[in-house]
């Protein structure tokens, strides 16, 4: 199993508009690596919602229900999506001050590629930030 984080403005897409979703497509991405890393996903893989921009902090784990294809909105074969469903809320959101205060996530993209809208983190990156919102 693979562990990523995307990114979501909670006044676009909020963590609480995801779960009354129940699901979504996870599209919009537009940047060459964030793509591949989309490509990269696998179902199960859990996902990190984080709210960027407003509240600049991890809520929520999401799932991956459905592995890339095609991005709908679009008539371009190189940008893709995946389907994500909500898997758990964080007991208490993580803020990146937390996360950049924090000796052991010093590598995690999110500080190293602030703009960067899907990344992977690594199973002790995603075990630590679990923690940090339990």
């Amino acid at each position: 199993m693979n562990h990523w984080l995307v990114k979501s403005e909670p006044v676009k897409y909020s963590w609480e508009q995801f779960e009354k979703d129940g699901n979504a497509v996870w599209d919009g991405v537009r940047n060459y690596q964030a793509r591949n890393n989309l490509q990269a996903m696998k179902k199960g893989d859990l996902v990190m919602f984080y709210h960027s921009n407003e509240g600049m902090c991890v809520v929520g784990i999401a799932k991956v229900v459905k592995e890339f294809y095609p991005d709908p909105t679009i008539d371009d074969p190189r940008w893709v999506v995946v389907d994500l469903a909500p898997h758990k809320k964080l007991k208490k959101p993580v803020t990146l001050e937390t996360i950049k205060a924090d000796e052991t996530l010093q590598n995690v993209g999110l500080i190293r590629q602030g703009r960067l809208s899907v990344m992977p983190l690594t199973k002790d990156e995603f075990d630590r930030i679990l923690k940090l919102g339990s």
